[in-house]
């Protein structure tokens, strides 16, 4: 049985949405309401919308975005039928596995990319992209495929339609929800590709993300670089309209448990199957980050030598490894105060919880470059320290809420009822009954937080100064200095930072079985 939804006084949830409200106001709303105000005051518009640069760039950010898009698809959709239709020893790991690009900062791949020989150019861009998002559609497809009644499929062919026949009108018509949310989300993260194509692409490509900060850190064009930025955020925000839209009309059918639908692999033909994807899929998505491990230890070691010798102030890795272990802990903390109350009013109070949700949500859905963009234009040289916390922690705070509202939500009336009778105010209730048993929800969510935070580079490209530089900035910073030692020092710097989202991210993992295995 659901638990109660526990009652929250008008007057307490006031006060406990002024401390979310306020973050958002003072480092999302005023930003953007800043670079709208900078746009509108000037001739930048005008400028931008008259420039064909401007044209070129939106041009090449939208058709690699669709490209990017299909290649992912096409790649993904082998791996996805296996994962989603046999059961076969490790398919738990393969899932994991194909996880683990997705989780990586943008700098991470965007190296890999670069010590396997593909630093420069188209071809490097979109498979980087494909690299990076092949788990959004084996979890997003995969998670419905799996549970599509298969009966479906099989009477088609009895009734004499080929597999392709059967698998164009009946599989994929029932797939269409999970597709089409899937190649959404992968449209929008290539639209937006910043890191990548910064280091992938050269001199010759650039995406609008590229484009602002060009404007902005090169030609100190700030009008310009903000009228693209409220450009790129009107695009996206139309691409997430229409994606809501069409979900709301599209309802998946059909379905069993998962447990009922896998097959096992049996014959030949299914064990080549199922070979062949997973042996060329896996061996794909690790190669990359295989060749950068190898890489980082060429010239017998001498890039991770290089983290721990003296060298110019500006490029000293353990400055910038102190800077990015210190940044995290610093948003970590500002996503969880301000996390923690949002979480409880959106657990129980229904109607501004779902509002302050969604206020939450908006800068997970804005480009990290415009949100950096938008404090430096409105807090620099005031909040210089806290800048870079903050802009991680806007991003991170969808995490902590997420993590905490169910357990919160599931938590009985009658605890509380309890404790108040026993003579407990409403803040030693608090402490004494929710905070304990929401306690492993908010560490999940201050894990993710953490990862967030150590590989943000878009943000932290506009925001970070020599000495504030994190390891994601520094890595970039090397990646543009000629020389070998720079570049095994680029790859050992990425390696470390792969070690280290790797290692909070299967932190989190762990939390969360047991925090499942607690309920």
């Amino acid at each position: 049985m659901a638990a109660d939804r526990p009652a929250l006084t008008t007057r307490k949830a006031a006060w406990l949405a002024v401390v979310p409200l306020v973050f958002l106001a003072a480092f999302y709303v005023w930003p953007l309401g800043r670079m709208l105000g900078s746009t509108l005051e000037s001739d930048a518009a005008g400028r931008i919308l008259s420039d064909q640069r401007t044209w070129s760039t939106i041009w090449f950010t939208t058709w690699q975005a669709a490209v990017s898009t299909v290649l992912t698809v096409l790649a993904a959709l082998p791996l996805t039928y296996v994962i989603a239709r046999y059961r076969f020893k490790g398919r738990r790991l393969v899932q994991a596995l194909t996880t683990v690009p997705f989780v990586l900062p943008s700098m991470v791949v965007a190296t890999a990319f670069v010590a396997i020989g593909l630093d420069s150019g188209l071809a490097a861009i979109l498979m980087a992209h494909v690299f990076y998002n092949v788990a959004v559609i084996v979890r997003t497809v995969g998670g419905l495929w799996s549970r599509l009644d298969p009966s479906l499929s099989e009477a088609a062919r009895t009734l004499g339609a080929s597999p392709a026949r059967a698998f164009g009108q009946v599989t994929l018509p029932l797939l269409r929800p999970a597709l089409t949310a899937a190649t959404a989300i992968v449209f929008v993260f290539t639209f937006t590709s910043f890191g990548v194509v910064l280091v992938l692409g050269g001199l010759r490509w650039r995406t609008l993300e590229v484009e602002i900060y060009q404007r902005a850190t090169t030609f100190l064009d700030f009008p310009a670089a903000s009228a693209l930025a409220v450009l790129q955020l009107v695009v996206v925000s139309l691409i997430v309209w229409w994606y809501s839209r069409r979900q709301a009309f599209m309802t998946a059918s059909g379905l069993v448990a998962e447990s009922e639908n896998l097959m096992g692999v049996t014959s030949s033909r299914q064990r080549w199957l199922v070979g062949s994807a997973l042996t060329i899929s896996i061996g794909l998505l690790s190669a990359p980050l295989m060749v950068l491990v190898a890489k980082s230890f060429a010239g017998g070691g001498a890039g991770w030598a290089l983290l721990f010798s003296p060298g110019p102030s500006a490029l000293r890795p353990i400055p910038a490894i102190g800077n990015t272990v210190v940044y995290a802990v610093m948003s970590t903390l500002v996503a969880v105060a301000i996390g923690l109350p949002a979480a409880v009013i959106i657990a129980r109070r229904r109607r501004l919880g779902s509002l302050l949700d969604l206020g939450l949500l908006l800068p997970l859905g804005t480009s990290a470059v415009t949100i950096g963009l938008g404090l430096l234009m409105t807090w620099s040289g005031t909040l210089t320290v806290w800048l870079i916390p903050i802009a991680h922690a806007l991003v991170a705070l969808p995490f902590v809420t997420r993590s905490a509202v169910p357990v919160l939500g599931s938590i009985r009336s009658e605890l509380r009822e309890a404790a108040a009778v026993l003579g407990a105010s409403p803040g030693r209730t608090w402490r004494e009954v929710d905070l304990p048993i929401a306690a492993r929800a908010f560490a999940v969510g201050a894990g993710f937080a953490a990862a967030i935070s150590i590989g943000e580079f878009g943000a932290t490209a506009f925001l970070a100064r020599p000495a504030t530089a994190t390891v994601p900035y520094l890595i970039f910073r090397y990646l543009g200095r000629p020389g070998s030692a720079s570049f095994t020092a680029a790859m050992a710097m990425a390696v470390l930072l792969m070690l280290l989202t790797a290692g909070l991210i299967l932190a989190v993992d762990r939390l969360r079985t047991e925090q499942v295995g607690s309920f």
